[in-house]
């Protein structure tokens, strides 16, 4: 698990009155799950708001998901997600397709806000590092979406296909949605289920006790 910060691991600060990537939670969010026959390997890259990043803090991210990704059984990659895509399209574009899954996620609450969706996000991705096939994914929201062609749905603060977008606004060209899309942006907002092309599963490994394994967090 590489960290890289973002609004996942934002904490308040009492004397500035802001939130900040200063402490990590994501140690926090790890500990309240129970992970039976994972070996998970803890590493923290950067904590930055993903609007801070640089290009080569990009290609950076994308740099440390070749090493381990060679090295481990799957990565799973907690990132900012106003600049989430970019560092998913960087891997893509330096790696093709890694020889194992490499599955972006993050939050759009804050951990430290009641209704925040860090825990379901992190759990996701942690499920889907195990079963999808090898690829570059984005999962958050109960979605699976693979790289190249993910986008960040603003309006609905999730994750979408171009392709769902692009139908969304032909069907409303055709008059057969109401109301105007004009004003719409590029990562316009787009409700629907997994597609299939978007999970690609397969068999998960063996499980193996972690008391035999020695059992570690890092």
């Amino acid at each position: 698990m590489v960290s890289t910060g973002g609004t996942i691991e934002k904490t308040y600060d009492e004397l500035g009155g802001v939130l900040t990537n200063t402490l990590s939670n994501l140690d926090v969010v790890l500990s309240t799950l129970v992970l039976h026959g994972v070996e998970l390997v803890r590493i923290p890259l950067m904590n930055k708001d993903s609007l801070e990043m640089t290009q080569a803090d990009h290609s950076l991210i994308a740099q440390t998901c070749e090493v381990y990704a060679a090295q481990h059984d799957g990565l799973v990659v907690v990132h900012g997600t106003d600049r989430l895509v970019t560092t998913g399209d960087a891997i893509v574009a330096r790696i093709g397709t890694p020889r194992v899954p490499i599955v972006l996620t993050g939050a759009m609450r804050p951990y430290q806000l009641r209704n925040t969706d860090a825990i379901q996000n992190v759990t996701e991705a942690l499920l889907a590092v195990q079963i999808a096939e090898p690829g570059v994914y984005c999962a958050l929201h109960n979605r699976l979406l693979r790289f190249p062609g993910v986008v960040k749905d603003r309006r609905n603060g999730t994750f979408a296909r171009v392709e769902e977008i692009d139908a969304l606004r032909n069907t409303s060209s055709a008059g057969t949605v109401e109301g105007a899309l004009d004003d719409l942006p590029d990562n316009a907002p787009f409700s629907a289920g997994v597609a299939p092309r978007d999970i690609a599963l397969r068999e998960p490994s063996p499980y193996v006790d972690p008391l035999k394994r020695g059992h570690h967090d890092e």
